[in-house]
């Protein structure tokens, strides 16, 4: 392991410096709920009996007598989503390993878990981000009856994994693990559906082809393969320490899957007994654990929902993290993968090709990860650079990873990156400050000056196409998308018709203060656009046919008018009553009314 980069070590102390109060406030607060012993002893006979009355005989007597480490299971199992399915069977899976341990497990709670991919595009996305917010309250509610001296977290996808992790947080005096399920076998080709969509949006093909497409590709158990954000969830997890090592990306229902589940029981259950293995959550994400998780990100190319999860995770543990500090990760954090939609690789391909093992062990070997940080391994980061497998009886063993990559097309050594940056960058000027994805974006497209066409919605954009008014060069502002106006759907909806553009050899780019997901791709984006134009920021003072200059070389964004008449603008306005009822969304309104800003997280908390 090498002496940190010095820019990874400077920003980190940056971190921790700015964070001392809240962290100090944050530990104090864990450290008083710790208490002594198992936690149901603080229970009354009444609560206690209540707590196991539905247990088996084993489990209600280990529970009665109080001397052992009893497990919440916080479990977002759901038939309707292919990545959570496979949770159905788990609880009975920890439960029976508990017992075969000598302690107990019980399901503390479910919590909600929406899919992105269901409502892309539809009214039910407005409610995907606040989604999870209450993810993270469903799991603070879940443990919060004081039966558990530790917990098991079971999700996969976009808000869901934030969402468990914040609410694991509030309980961060709690060790805790987080268990994934796995990817579904590769289906056609992430290009294949592409081609298809574009040929769609263009009349080039029919519902029933584009259904087949999409099919071919969703079709089966597992988490969906591109690199958007369910799997960017799942790299976080495990370079934060919280999985364990090369767990991510093993194929759900197969006997090392199993045996991976089996093992997190026994590693969570060490964790929650007294003495000296004993290891609070809240202690495993501290500072380093972030910033790993920044580097992870940038490394690997991953979603730009993190610039907003990442900000929360990091609130929930007393640190204050900025988007400042990613843009400064981004300069020394090399890309070393490539996987859809950043390449032609799926993240099957990625962990053949060595995964997370090779990955950690790469940016280790040049100082660009904290190799001291706590995992729920027990080890630092070098316990990460090793591979699960199986042996000739079953059970379950780690090697080191191979220090060449199995597939350089996928995933590069430090020596030889895809890019010399991690590909996110920070955008500011005078329309405010946003976020660009610039790993799959052409090189002659990081520049893009081109006239203004304002909209807000995003179906408007597909009618003007449809119209045939989008065929020249231009910059699509897709407004009062933000958390305060409508939740900050993502509008990937956009991305068909956009690269259809630019593939036409238009100059265009997308300025919104929406969301464009982890499956952003080649068409320039600034998301996240802060202030939003429902608090009046910048972005709503743009008219039709303003030029607009997105620089992603120099991380600069302006519209090109006269200042002091840009000043003087009123403000544009829309109507959002659309907006606030129907498909459950009066029931977010509160959320809308006291969202905070984008680079804040874009929560309630």
């Amino acid at each position: 392991m090498s002496v940190l980069h010095p820019v990874v070590a400077e920003v980190t102390e940056r971190l921790r410096e700015r964070s001392r109060d809240a962290r100090a406030a944050y530990l104090r607060r864990i450290e008083g709920a710790q208490g002594h012993g198992v936690h149901r002893e603080r229970l009354s006979c009444g609560n206690l009996a209540h707590g196991f009355a539905a247990c088996g005989a084993t489990d209600k007597e280990r529970l009665r007598e109080g001397h052992t480490p009893n497990l919440g299971i916080i479990n977002a199992y759901n038939d309707m989503l292919s990545a959570h399915q496979p949770y159905e069977r788990y609880p009975e899976l920890i439960r029976s390993v508990a017992r075969e341990a000598g302690i107990t497990a019980q399901m503390a709670g479910g919590v909600p878990a929406m899919c992105d991919g269901i409502t892309q595009g539809r009214a039910g996305m407005e409610l995907s981000l606040f989604s999870r917010d209450l993810i993270a309250m469903a799991t603070a509610v879940s443990l919060s009856h004081d039966m558990f001296d530790g917990a098991m977290y079971l999700g996969i996808c976009d808000k869901i994994v934030p969402g468990l992790l914040i609410g694991a947080l509030s309980f961060g005096h709690l060790p805790g693990i987080f268990v994934p399920s796995g990817p579904m076998p590769s289906g056609i080709s992430n290009e294949q559906k592409s081609k298809v969509r574009q040929a769609y949006a263009e009349g080039k093909a029919t519902k029933a082809e584009l259904l087949e497409a999409e099919a071919a590709s969703y079709h089966a158990a597992g988490t969906c393969t591109f690199y958007g954000t369910a799997n960017s969830n799942q790299m976080l997890m495990e370079i934060m320490g919280l999985h364990l090592p090369g767990s991510s990306f093993v194929a759900p229902d197969t006997p090392l899957r199993d045996a991976l589940t089996r093992e997190a029981v026994h590693r969570v259950a060490e964790l929650s007994a007294p003495g000296s293995s004993h290891l609070p959550l809240g202690h495993i994400i501290d500072e380093r654990a972030i910033i790993n998780g920044v580097i992870g990100l940038h490394a690997t190319g991953g979603s730009t929902n993190h610039l907003l999860h990442l900000v929360a995770i990091a609130r929930a543990a007393g640190i204050e993290l900025r988007w400042d500090d990613f843009d400064a990760l981004s300069s020394v954090i090399p890309l070393l993968a490539r996987v859809y939609p950043n390449g032609y690789a799926d993240v099957n391909q990625f962990h053949e090709a060595g995964g997370m093992g090779f990955l950690i062990d790469q940016l280790l070997s040049q100082g660009l990860l904290h190799g001291d940080a706590r995992t729920v391994f027990g080890t630092g980061m070098d316990g990460y650079t090793q591979v699960p497998e199986l042996d000739e009886h079953g059970q379950l063993l780690w090697k080191p990873v191979s220090k060449e990559s199995g597939n350089r097309g996928v995933l590069r050594a430090i020596t030889e990156p895809f890019r010399a940056d991690g590909g996110l960058r920070m955008l500011s000027g005078n329309l405010g400050r946003a976020v660009i994805k610039v790993s799959s974006v052409p090189d002659d497209r990081l520049v893009i000056e081109a006239p203004a066409i304002v909209f807000h919605d995003q179906d408007d954009v597909r009618k003007a196409f449809e119209r045939g008014e989008l065929n020249r060069d231009f910059v699509a502002v897709v407004r009062f998308q933000g958390p305060q106006a409508i939740g900050m759907p993502e509008l990937h909806k956009l991305t068909p018709t956009l690269s259809v553009l630019q593939d036409r050899g238009h100059r265009i780019a997308l300025l919104t203060d929406g969301r464009m997901s982890g499956a952003s791709g080649r068409v320039p984006a600034a998301i996240h656009v802060t202030p939003e134009a429902q608090s009046n920021g910048a972005i709503a003072r743009i008219r039709d046919g303003d030029m607009v200059r997105l620089d992603a070389e120099h991380g600069k964004l302006d519209v090109l008018v006269d200042a002091a008449e840009f000043a003087a603008r009123v403000p544009a306005t829309a109507d959002l009553s659309a907006h606030q009822f129907g498909m459950g969304r009066e029931l977010f309104g509160l959320f809308r009314q006291n969202a905070i800003a984008a680079d804040l997280g874009a929560g309630v908390f």
